[in-house]
């Protein structure tokens, strides 16, 4: 596994070929920035051949008629996802995943046939969890609370908390809470396809009338649930750094051992509010983009998590090796 150093050669190097000799702050696209952040992000259209997904078979191993296959999809599209569910005379908020859907986008659900993406989460979850999960002497506080972010918008920040939160929903012994912090242009929504306006964090944040419990959404992976982000909120950097934050990362880390809380934040290079929370939680991954993100932008959005413990970098959308991963490296290290 590379360190941050070598991690941060290849970019260089890599930055130095995509420019051709221009200077690195070039890079730095106007439009680029001002597009919307994860939810314009086509992955699709990175992938190699090696995750072309063939057509869906059915519990035969046969292939399903592809008209049928559609129909279906759009019945299932057709339904409400966030609905109501009774649960011991109690109501929960319920999120039906469409797999279909997830796949397409290729992010990691249930029997999926994308080994060589799985084998990659695999590889990315596995220091995360013994972070989390560490005692003694190697504890890491609040250690299961783990922030993925990246210094600009489209790096693949959201895509990267999915699948990760996405991998470790499928150990046998762990469960994982799912958290749109990106309160200013959550991404989620678009991303599992509920409404952007569903109650979330910054409703729970700004109200004492409301339950955790009221906002949490349950899906059909029964490891995984997901926080909204909840209504736009002109205070939301401030509500993000409120005593209620704090109460609630300290209880979600807190209560439940076996749990590993995901954040998507925003990029740390536009809003305050990631460098808010990168003080609230245990562990960072900070994802970047090969071939475009700047080294100097990494080295500025490093900066403003330098007060952070453990930050691992995962650089995202490689393309400079045979095997046609999707991230070409992966680093970490605790200061």
């Amino acid at each position: 596994m590379s360190t941050i150093e070598d991690a941060l050669k290849k970019l260089a190097k890599e930055n130095e070929q995509q420019k051709n000799n221009e200077s690195e702050t070039a890079a730095i696209d106007p439009e680029r920035i001002a597009k919307e952040y994860d939810s314009s992000l086509n992955p699709e259209e990175f992938w190699g051949d090696n995750y072309k997904k063939e057509m869906a078979t059915n519990s035969t191993g046969e292939v399903s008629d592809s008209s049928q296959s559609k129909q279906n999809d759009d019945s299932e599209e057709s339904e409400v996802n966030t609905e109501k569910k009774s649960s011991a005379g109690n109501e929960e908020n319920f999120l039906k995943l469409i797999f279909n859907d997830l796949d397409n986008k290729s992010v990691i659900v249930p029997k999926s046939d994308r080994k060589l993406l799985i084998d990659e989460y695999r590889a990315i979850k596995r220091p995360l969890i013994k972070n989390a999960t560490s005692k003694g002497a190697t504890a890491i506080e609040r250690g299961n609370l783990i922030m993925v972010t990246s210094a600009l918008p489209g790096e693949g920040k959201t895509y990267t908390a999915t699948n990760l939160a996405m991998s470790i929903a499928m150990e046998m012994d762990k469960t994982v809470l799912l958290i749109d912090a990106d309160v200013a242009k959550p991404s989620l929504p678009d991303m599992f396809g509920f409404d952007e306006h569903t109650a979330g964090l910054t409703d729970f944040l700004d109200s004492d009338k409301i339950e955790l419990s009221d906002i949490l959404l349950k899906t059909d992976i029964e490891n995984l649930s997901i926080l909204p982000a909840g209504r736009r909120h002109s205070l939301s950097t401030e509500l993000l750094a409120s005593e209620a934050m704090e109460s609630l990362v300290k209880e979600l880390s807190q209560r439940y051992s076996d749990r590993i809380i995901i954040m998507d934040s925003p990029p740390l290079l536009l809003t305050t509010e990631a460098s808010v929370l990168a003080t609230l939680v245990g562990q960072v991954v900070l994802v970047v983009e090969a071939n475009t993100t700047p080294q100097n932008a990494v080295r500025d959005a490093l900066a403003t998590i330098s007060a952070s413990d453990v930050v691992s970098l995962l650089l995202n959308k490689s393309k400079g090796n045979n095997s046609g991963s999707y991230y070409g490296g992966y680093g970490n290290y605790r200061k």
